[in-house]
């Protein structure tokens, strides 16, 4: 039998089974997942040869496809009962962590820094508390920025082939302050803490590619770091 007399599109919020919900969310969800794989297409334009004179261009671009995510998830949180997030939280749990990592892949190319959850949610718009409502969840956006750590790594080994040879110092220093910053969180989420297992192995790729510039002679700022590094070791 269908919903009773009043339960229709206009009272979605109203859903006490959401026995209407799942089949609308992952329309949605799929228009989401099409929007990030668009974003996705375009940053990796950065790992190209050329790529890096266009980083500014990437970024204002991919800004104005955050603008079409924002209209996406205002219609998802249109299609389950309000006080229900977490019952199809499953729905959409990827696709927010991919537009996690994208908005922060975003954010450090245009600053080098690391984006705040409060900023991730702005440009997504939606909340960053979860009293609020339809909110950004603390382990999605710890999980975009994992997978914002392996992009790094990518870019900076090939940031050498560009010719660039500064670029994968500043971003070693860049993953080792993550690091110690994921280091002082208890993280009780399996899936998450699996996830930073792989941030080890982040960090020991990009201090192989400083490491081999400094011995080339490639980046001066390397090799005295290294050679400073190392008088350390021998006082010791």
């Amino acid at each position: 039998t269908g919903p009773g007399p009043g339960v229709g599109r206009g009272a979605r919020g109203a859903l006490p089974d959401g026995a209407l919900c799942p089949q609308e969310i992952r329309k949605v969800v799929q228009a989401l997942e099409q929007t990030a794989r668009e974003i996705l297409t375009l940053l990796q334009g950065v790992h190209q040869g050329a790529g890096f004179q266009d980083i500014p261009k990437k970024c204002q671009k991919a800004r104005e496809h955050f603008g079409t995510v924002r209209t996406q998830l205002e219609s998802l949180k249109t299609k389950f009962p309000t006080d229900q997030y977490y019952r199809f939280h499953e729905h959409w749990r990827f696709v927010l962590q991919r537009l996690v990592f994208l908005a922060a892949f975003v954010v450090y190319l245009e600053s080098e820094t690391l984006v705040t959850r409060e900023a991730v949610a702005e440009i997504l718009g939606i909340e960053a508390d979860r009293e609020r409502g339809f909110h950004l969840d603390i382990e999605d956006y710890l999980s975009g920025v994992l997978t914002l750590a392996s992009e790094l790594a990518r870019l900076a080994v090939n940031s050498v082939t560009a010719g660039d040879y500064s670029r994968p110092l500043r971003i070693s220093t860049f993953i080792n302050e993550l690091d110690s910053g994921f280091r002082l969180l208890n993280l009780k989420n399996d899936s998450l803490r699996k996830r930073y297992d792989g941030l080890k192995y982040d960090v020991k790729k990009i201090e192989e590619v400083v490491y081999d510039l400094s011995i080339r002679g490639l980046n001066k700022e390397a090799t005295v770091g290294y050679f400073q590094r190392g008088l350390l070791v021998l006082a010791g």
